[in-house]
């Protein structure tokens, strides 16, 4: 094995993530508490058994914990050859699907991208609301007190993969659909556990964190990372009316689908707007919104807009074309007081999951390198 200078080492950053004690890790690996100190300064390299099993302790592959200068861990996928389901339209390059062995068969199944089911409940409503929101409840289930749970609200599709991935780590996610700054407002009345936001600041380009300082106190939220994605135009397959820029959005031949007030690719459409001394009266389709990326692309795909502004995984999804704008961080902002609850701690671990990442990774325009990055 080459020597320690020759060694990149991401071992404390991981067993931070994980939140693991260098004595409990100490102890299943087999080694002691000083020679994971002592791994994690670089003063030490560990020999190929004792590297497996912090690998298999920490969840990750080996290169993710110790690589040669600029390398980076490349996610590692098994190929399969399988039989696509009959019956829907062609699925594109990068479309996700879902496997099932049927006798000798794999059979892939491309998933809808509209949920065409009755989504889980747990109660409904026994009367109209009355006033301030409150509603009397029929709850289902007689003795379930939903105290094993936290609420997060947010606007990236991709949350439902993070929402599996606790429910697998033993708590449960409830998730609501809302944009960053609505997201944001919810956590600061405190209606919620954790907000997702990617929210950029047109005057320093960072992304998230100037919009948090001015909604909350000094040290009364941390903020960790979900991932960078990346945001553009999306566009009907093959992008017949050649759609480039958001200069192209002035065109009369082009109807465009907008985000809702306060969503932050509503901010970053007017960003470019802006600067681009476009009057958004002069944008057909301006005034039509859809409330997500999903609902947006969903509208191109149906051919009711020939464009719209969202992730690079929403036109994957459709199959769809994509032309990137920018890149962008995407955050989760959670009130400090709530770090030790089960729910928050699942959640914090399963960002650092290599099998999380590497699934998130594969969607497209997902970068995780940064997942579980505590930031504020």
């Amino acid at each position: 094995m080459p020597g320690k200078a020759e060694i990149e080492n991401n071992l404390a950053a991981l067993r931070q993530k994980r939140g693991l004690a260098a004595a409990h890790l100490a102890k299943v690996t087999g080694v002691s508490r000083q020679t994971i100190y002592a791994m994690e300064a670089g003063t030490y390299v560990p020999n190929t058994s004792v590297a497996l099993k912090l690998a298999r302790a920490l969840e990750v592959r080996v290169e993710e914990l110790f690589a040669l200068p600029g390398e980076l861990p490349v996610p590692e996928f098994r190929m399969e050859q399988a039989t696509l389901l009959p019956g829907a339209d062609h699925p594109q390059e990068g479309q996700p699907v879902e496997l099932c062995r049927v006798d000798d068969r794999m059979v892939a199944a491309a998933p809808s991208p509209v949920p065409w089911y009755f989504p889980a409940s747990d109660a409904i409503l026994a009367g109209d609301p009355g006033v301030q929101g409150k509603a009397r409840l029929r709850v289902f289930d007689a003795e379930r007190q939903f105290q094993n749970r936290i609420l997060l609200a947010g606007c990236d599709p991709a949350i439902s993969v993070l929402a599996r991935h606790v429910q697998t780590a033993g708590s449960e996610m409830v998730v609501a659909h809302r944009n960053s700054s609505q997201a944001l407002q919810l956590l600061k009345d405190r209606y919620i556990h954790v907000a997702g936001t990617h929210l950029r600041d047109e005057t320093s380009g960072e992304s998230n964190l100037p919009d948090i300082a001015r909604v909350f106190p000094r040290n009364s939220v941390a903020v960790v990372s979900f991932a960078v994605w990346e945001e553009g135009i999306v566009t009907a397959r093959g992008n017949p009316k050649g759609i480039r820029t958001v200069e192209d959005f002035a065109r009369p031949d082009v109807t465009m689908v907008n985000r809702e007030p306060g969503a932050g690719t509503r901010k970053l459409l007017d960003g470019h707007l802006k600067r681009l001394k476009i009057s958004a009266s002069s944008v057909r389709g301006y005034a039509v919104e859809a409330a997500g990326h999903l609902p947006a692309a969903w509208r191109v795909q149906t051919g009711e807009a020939d464009c719209c502004i969202a992730t690079r995984a929403a036109a994957r999804l459709f199959g769809l074309g994509f032309v990137s704008l920018v890149s962008e961080r995407y955050d989760l902002a959670m009130r400090r007081q709530h770090l030790d609850l089960p729910g928050i701690r699942a959640l914090l671990e399963v960002l650092s999951r290599s099998q999380f990442r590497r699934e998130l990774d594969s969607l497209g325009g997902y970068d995780t390198r940064t997942a579980g990055e505590r930031l504020l």
